[in-house]
C-alpha cells in the first residue's frame, strides 16, 4: 500500500531569499545521493500561495509501503544531510512550525 510522508514548515519573513538558496542546495544533495534512496516513488515540493500562512511549505514523499518510508527515514537520519544541510534548514524555518505526518490514499 502507497504511503507519503508529509512534511510542513513556515519559513521566517525575512529568510526567504536565504532559503531559495538552501533548498538548491537540497536538491542538488538529493540528486547527489539519489540512488541511495531508492525507496523514494516520488517527490514534490509545494509553497504556499493564498490563505493560511504565508512562507508555508508542503514536502511530499511517496514510498510503496511504510517499511520503505522508515527504511529511508533511517538513511537520512545517518546522513550528512543531517549535520551539513538540516541545521541550516532549522535556523531559516518558525519556530515549532515543522511537522511531519504520514498519509495513504483512500480507495
Amino acid at each position: 500500500m502507497t504511503v507519503f510522508s508529509v512534511e510542513t514548515w513556515i519559513v521566517k519573513p525575512d529568510k526567504l531569499g536565504e532559503y531559495m538558496i538552501w533548498h538548491k542546495k537540497y536538491e542538488t544533495w538529493f540528486k547527489k545521493h539519489s540512488s541511495e534512496y531508492k525507496e523514494v516513488k516520488s517527490y514534490k515540493v509545494f509553497s504556499h500561495m493564498l490563505g493560511g500562512n504565508w512562507g508555508g511549505y508542503v514536502f511530499m514523499t511517496e514510498f510503496e509501503n511504510l517499511a520503505d518510508l522508515e527504511k529511508a527515514f533511517n538513511k537520512m537520519m545517518k546522513s550528512d544531510f543531517m549535520t551539513a544541510l538540516y541545521p541550516e534548514f532549522a535556523r531559516l524555518i518558525v519556530d515549532g512550525s515543522y511537522s511531519v505526518d504520514v498519509w495513504n490514499p483512500v480507495p
